[in-house]
């Protein structure tokens, strides 16, 4: 045990305080024990050898004892426990020292199962990872409705469920709501579930308000050890071989078997179905010790840190004192982006938004569409009556900009177009206070130019939503030439309102996301045109698990944007940013895309790039590729284009969902080689060379 301790030198250990409890209608006493590492719910409680050995004491103790009618487990106020110590996982050197943590965690968890009382779990706050696991392993268990987040993340980070959370959860509510929970959801940007939506996939035996949370999950408890309560679980009859063979095919689709995490995590879930508990514990600790050796898990830890961590203090960004208040926006434009951006800001800010467009018919449809996603948060239950009914009212429109001259905060959402844009602002300029901070959505054009003819040019700045804007977390910022800090502060002010994730960048061609998806996507092309196949160049990266492979991305972004894109960034960078012929032959097809509606690949739309006579190998294409993009990020950190190559990370994977079983694009470019010198210093990233 020496070597685990070692290894977790730096645990903040979660202490397991147990006190007496009489339950009501003299059903006897119950040791309950209250996980609680000594902070508050900022800092959650998490497991190390040296919890896992509190723990184990105080069940040592509570074993003993021959007056004890149940044990109970709960958290600290708003947290009940998310599961192992990361930062200690991340330092593990041999198999056998991970080996150790899965056994340790198997042997304390499983006691509470097997005790001569009923055991309960009262989870009255979020409950992830090794948390919901010590919650399987009780005979019973209570949820808070007000339960934020419910989840099983670990395949997210390259790991899987390895307190018997692959065994438990599939034999309580099935296989295919438990793969929903252990593989789909991680796979899903690491989507939670709350208490509630626990209750309702039978995760949780009773669901009581947070309000006297604990007081009616005692008085349940008393009941059911008094029989005046039964709990009935249904008996899983659903085909569990074909849950998981399904499973398993959309994994593939979404993977092509590039993370080895939630193959391993479907292993175990369909061994599940008849693996007795000793072997299933022991299934799991071998994928445990495995995967905690793998690359995958220490990338997903460091790209983890990047969502988690800097993202949160984005590097550059003024102080926050200097932001001014936002107390109305306007935005120019009612089509579908500009039309997402205003539900975002009336939801997130809760403050009038007014929009304007050329005409009525654009602007009704614009306004209208605002309406309809409201409803459609009130039929899901996501606002009440009342708040949409205030939702609506802020959304107004206007066919006039006379309309922002009370707006702080304006933002453009029209064609991408140089002269457009500059024709937009000088009119907005006409109306608002020399104060009102102008932002532009532009994906790739100069805010330096753009502001060039403003008054105040010093109050233009960039603000990059991604499509769709309501989903994509990342927010890119632009500091042009002028723009100064009390409009940038303002711009980092109004993005952590919108729960957006921000990174300030320079002001150059296409920014981040753009430029390196035109330079990946421009490599691809360029085999094509030059006689690859168009089928093999489209899945010569399938390997690395990208969410989509590069022509279906075109496809999503859109043939003319995409070539619009390519133009700027020819014109900036010639020499490494091609336009491709065939590519301009596909938007003047007016087809949108290589792909018809059923999936397949349109004949027509592949005729337009033959005519090559020197084709790549699907090698020779990802090395290109690849070796593309190691070039272009190193040009654009000499540039100065953001402070460090982790904000390219962080932009690649909220912005363009770079994989995190690769750890971010520079950690990956690192590993296989394509980047000369290091783009991460070593220690930088908990990512082996």
């Amino acid at each position: 045990m020496s070597n685990i301790n070692d290894l977790f030198a730096g645990e903040v250990v979660t202490k397991a305080l147990v006190r007496d409890v009489e339950l009501p209608h003299g059903a006897g006493t119950m040791a309950l024990i209250t996980l609680d590492n000594g902070f508050d719910h900022t800092k959650p409680n998490t497991f190390g050898p040296g919890g896992l050995t509190l723990l184990n004491e105080a069940i040592d103790a509570i074993a003993a004892r021959t007056d004890l009618a149940a044990v109970g487990v709960t958290g600290k106020p708003f947290i009940f426990a998310v599961g192992a110590d990361l930062k200690g996982a991340a330092l593990v050197r041999t198999r056998e020292e991970a080996l150790q943590i899965g056994r340790l965690g198997h042997e304390v968890f499983r006691r509470l199962g097997e005790l001569d009382v009923p055991s309960f779990a009262f989870v009255n706050g979020a409950a992830m990872g090794g948390g919901l696991e010590i919650a399987l392993h009780c005979t019973y268990r209570t949820i808070s409705s007000g339960v934020p987040a419910v989840a099983l993340p670990e395949c997210f980070l390259g790991l899987v469920p390895g307190w018997g959370g692959t065994q438990l959860l599939p034999r309580l509510i099935g296989p295919a709501k438990a793969i929903r929970l252990i593989v789909e959801n991680p796979l899903s940007q690491n989507r939670m579930i709350k208490g509630r939506e626990a209750f309702a996939l039978g995760v949780a035996d009773a669901m009581f308000e947070p309000a006297d949370f604990l007081e009616e999950s005692l008085r349940w408890a008393a009941q059911v050890l008094g029989g005046s309560v039964t709990v009935e679980r249904p008996a899983i009859e659903e085909d569990w071989d074909k849950a998981v063979a399904d499973a398993r095919f959309l994994v593939d689709m979404k993977l092509r078997g590039a993370a080895p995490a939630p193959y391993r995590a479907l292993d175990l879930i369909a061994s599940a179905k008849d693996a007795s508990r000793d072997a299933g514990f022991a299934a799991e600790d071998e994928a445990l010790a495995d995967l905690l050796m793998g690359d995958e898990l220490r990338a997903g830890l460091y790209a983890f840190d990047l969502v988690q961590r800097r993202a949160k203090r984005p590097a550059g960004a003024p102080d926050k004192a200097l932001a001014r208040k936002v107390t109305k926006v306007g935005v120019v434009g009612a089509g579908l982006m500009a039309s997402q951006m205003a539900l975002l800001f009336a939801r997130r800010l809760e403050v009038p938004v007014v929009l304007t467009d050329l005409d009525q018919a654009r602007l009704d449809k614009g306004v209208g569409y605002v309406h309809a996603e409201v409803d459609k948060l009130l039929s899901k239950g996501r606002v009440s009556q009342d708040h949409a009914n205030r939702l609506k009212a802020l959304v107004t429109g206007s066919l006039t900009k006379d309309a922002f001259a009370d707006a702080d905060f304006v933002i453009e959402a029209v064609f991408e177009d140089m002269g457009v844009k500059k024709k937009v602002f000088a009119e907005v300029e006409e109306h608002v206070s020399a104060e009102c901070v102008l932002a532009t959505n532009t994906s790739s054009l100069s805010l330096s130019e753009m502001g060039s003819e403003l008054r105040y040019p010093e109050r233009l700045v960039g603000f990059h939503f991604f499509n769709p804007v309501a989903v994509m977390p990342l927010l890119e910022i632009i500091k042009g030439d002028s723009t100064d800090d009390a409009t940038l502060a303002t711009a980092f002010s109004v993005g952590r309102s919108l729960k957006k994730s921000a990174v300030l960048v320079k002001d150059a061609p296409a920014f981040v996301v753009n430029r390196l998806l035109t330079r990946f996507m421009g490599e691809v092309i360029a085999a094509v045109d030059e006689g690859t196949p168009l089928e093999l160049a489209e899945h010569s990266l399938d390997d690395l698990g990208l969410p989509m492979s590069p022509f279906a991305l075109l496809q999503l972004v859109g043939p003319a944007v995409g070539h619009h894109v390519s133009e700027t960034l020819h014109a900036a960078f010639p020499s490494r940013f091609g336009v491709s012929e065939n590519m301009a032959k596909l938007v003047a097809s007016g087809k949108p895309g290589v792909y018809a509606p059923d999936f397949s690949l349109d004949p027509e739309a592949v005729a337009l790039f033959a005519g090559g006579e020197h084709p790549s190998t699907a090698e020779q294409v990802r090395e290109r590729v690849l070796g593309a993009l190691a070039e272009e990020i190193r040009i654009m950190l000499d540039e100065g284009v953001v402070a460090a190559a982790q904000d390219i990370d962080l932009c690649m994977i909220l912005g363009a969902g770079w994989p995190f079983h690769l750890g971010g694009v520079t950690p990956y470019l690192d590993r296989a080689g394509f980047a000369q010198p290091r783009f991460l210093e070593p220690g930088v990233a908990s990512v082996p060379a």
